[in-house]
C-alpha cells in the first residue's frame, strides 16, 4: 500500500451533458498524491474542485484522462466493485454532515461497518472509541440535532475514519464552524492525515487552515493552475495583508 502513489492522475476531463448543452467540469487535470500528504484543493465555486474530489472518491466517473486511486483505475470496474472499493478505500468528510438525525451518535458513527455486515455489538464498540478519540465519547447515546456544529463535525469525521480508508476527502470541513473550533476539527484530520497509509483531499475556502496542507492546488475554469506548499501560500498571503495594511 505505501509504495503505491495514493493518486495518480492525467489528463483527467469531466463534461455533463452532450452537444452544445455540454458543461466542461473539469479541462485537463493533472495531479500526483502520495500517502502520508494532506493537499487542499482551493478556487473560486464553479472551478471544478466538488467534480474532483467526487472523481478522486470514486463516485463519479471521468470523461477521459489517466486515472489511479491507490493503484487501481475505478472505471475499469462494474459497479458493485466500485461501490465495495469505496466502502473499503474512501473516507468523505461532507461539508454539511450529512448525519441520520433518527439515530444515536455511535450508530451514526458505525453505518459504514453495519452497511458492509459487520457485526452490530463490534461495530458500535469501535464506534465508541472513535468517539472517545474525538472528545464525544458522552454525547454517544445523543441524536445529532442534540449538538453543535462543531460536534456533528467531529461526529462526521469518526464515521469517514471508522473503516481506515486510505484516501479521506473532505468538502469544505470548516465552512459551518467558528475558527476556533475549525482549527480543533483541522488539528484531527491532520492527525489522521500524517498517517503512512492514508491521504486526505480537502477542499476549502478557508486560508485559516491553509497551513494544515503539505501542499495547495490552486483550481480555475476546470485546471490546476498552480501548486505550492503549504509554507509558500502562508508568505504570499501575509505578503498580501501587509500590502493592503500599508495602504489604509
Amino acid at each position: 500500500m505505501t509504495s503505491e502513489q495514493a493518486i495518480f492522475c492525467e489528463g483527467i476531463t469531466k463534461t455533463y451533458g452532450e452537444g452544445e448543452a455540454a458543461v466542461k467540469a473539469l479541462r485537463g487535470i493533472d495531479l500526483t498524491a502520495d500517502f502520508g500528504e494532506i493537499i487542499a484543493l482551493v478556487g473560486p465555486s464553479g472551478c471544478g474542485k466538488t467534480t474532483l474530489i467526487s472523481i478522486f472518491a470514486a463516485i463519479l466517473s471521468r470523461s477521459s484522462g489517466a486515472l489511479r486511486l491507490a493503484g487501481v483505475d475505478p472505471d475499469a470496474m462494474t459497479n458493485q466493485e466500485r461501490t465495495l472499493f469505496r466502502r473499503e478505500k474512501v473516507g468523505f468528510i461532507f461539508q454539511q454532515f450529512n448525519l441520520v438525525p433518527q439515530i444515536s451518535v455511535v450508530e451514526n458513527v458505525a453505518i459504514p461497518l453495519l452497511l458492509r455486515g459487520e457485526n452490530r455489538n463490534e461495530a458500535l464498540d469501535r464506534a465508541e472509541k472513535l468517539l472517545t478519540e474525538v472528545g464525544l465519547h458522552n454525547r454517544a447515546q445523543s441524536r445529532p440535532s442534540k449538538l453543535s456544529g462543531g460536534q456533528q463535525q467531529r461526529v462526521a469525521i469518526a464515521r469517514s475514519l471508522i473503516h481506515e480508508p486510505s484516501i479521506l476527502v473532505c468538502d469544505e470541513p470548516t465552512s459551518a464552524l467558528d475558527g476556533a473550533t475549525g482549527q480543533r476539527v483541522m488539528e484531527l484530520i491532520r492527525e489522521q492525515g500524517r498517517r503512512p497509509d492514508r491521504l486526505v483531499v480537502l477542499v476549502t475556502h478557508d486560508e485559516r487552515i491553509y497551513h494544515f496542507a503539505d501542499r495547495i492546488a490552486h483550481m480555475d475554469d476546470g485546471l490546476i493552475t498552480r501548486i505550492v506548499s503549504s509554507d509558500v501560500e502562508l508568505a504570499a498571503l501575509q505578503a498580501v495583508a501587509f500590502e493592503k495594511g500599508k495602504a489604509q
